[in-house]
């Protein structure tokens, strides 16, 4: 990987709530480092600087060099990040310990590309949904990668993209899909969101069931043909009295 981040830190003596409160007072993060045979050792880091790296999106993808003194470096990849609730602090950081011969399991990002140059993408009506937005890899330290690429150029309404297509780099493979092919699932689709819009056959499927819906026979319409009937039969009934009424008089004329 071509970012390289370097921590600064320092060995931990003091443990407890109050001990890490008065560390956040003073600019500190308490952290743990963990794994490697070894016994988890705990530190503290800069709290500023760490934010300022964590704002980049290869610093929780990558390989980082923890360094106490002059002479102890560790590599090693965040595993866990505890954030503030509500305010930009950060209170506490796991990190593991890796090797250069030891595979690392790590979650990564995916960057979707040429997404406004594909038909889908150019298609009225269409909508791209990003269903998975970073996945799970294994890898070496050297092989590991900083985000995975996936080319929507040739994206059709319609059509979606399968985690088992994205284009692995060498010495890079997707544990899930390594258990069982049943773990594979979409991870961007090209969906029509309404009737009458583009060409394909989701479009005219909305279209069918839309024109269908439309000569069905509502509550409120049958009601009003009810109504109607009701009036026009109210209607000829009076029309029959009259004429009655008018035959009656003209006989007694008579």
């Amino acid at each position: 990987m071509s970012k390289q981040f370097k921590i600064p830190a320092e060995m931990r003596t003091d443990v407890g709530k109050g001990a890490s409160r008065r560390l956040r007072r003073a600019g500190r993060v308490p952290a743990v480092v963990y794994g490697g045979n070894r016994e988890p050792a705990t530190i503290t880091v800069d709290h500023d600087s760490v934010l300022h790296m964590a704002e980049e999106e290869a610093f929780h993808s990558s390989i980082l060099e923890l360094s106490v003194g002059k002479d102890k470096r560790q590599k090693v990849v965040i595993r866990d990040l505890q954030r503030h609730s509500f305010k930009p602090l950060l209170t506490h950081i796991d990190f593991l310990r890796v090797s250069d011969d030891q595979v690392v399991r790590i979650n990564v990002p995916i960057h979707f590309i040429n997404e406004d140059k594909s038909k889908a993408g150019r298609t009225a009506g269409v909508v791209i949904s990003h269903q998975t937005v970073e996945v799970e890899i294994d890898a070496l330290p050297k092989d590991l990668p900083e985000y995975l690429e996936v080319d929507l150029a040739d994206l059709e309404p319609g059509e979606g993209v399968m985690l088992s297509e994205i284009k692995l780099p060498e010495g890079v493979t997707i544990p899930a899909l390594e258990v069982s092919a049943d773990n594979d699932h979409s991870i961007v689709t090209a969906i029509y969101i309404r009737e009458g819009q583009g060409t394909g056959e989701l479009a005219a499927e909305a279209d069918a069931l839309a024109a269908e819906a439309a000569d069905v026979e509502t509550v409120a319409e049958a009601e009003e043909a009810d109504e109607a009937a009701e009036d026009g039969e109210a209607e000829g009934e009076g029309e029959g009295e009259d004429s009655g009424d008018d035959e009656e008089a003209s006989k007694k004329e008579d």
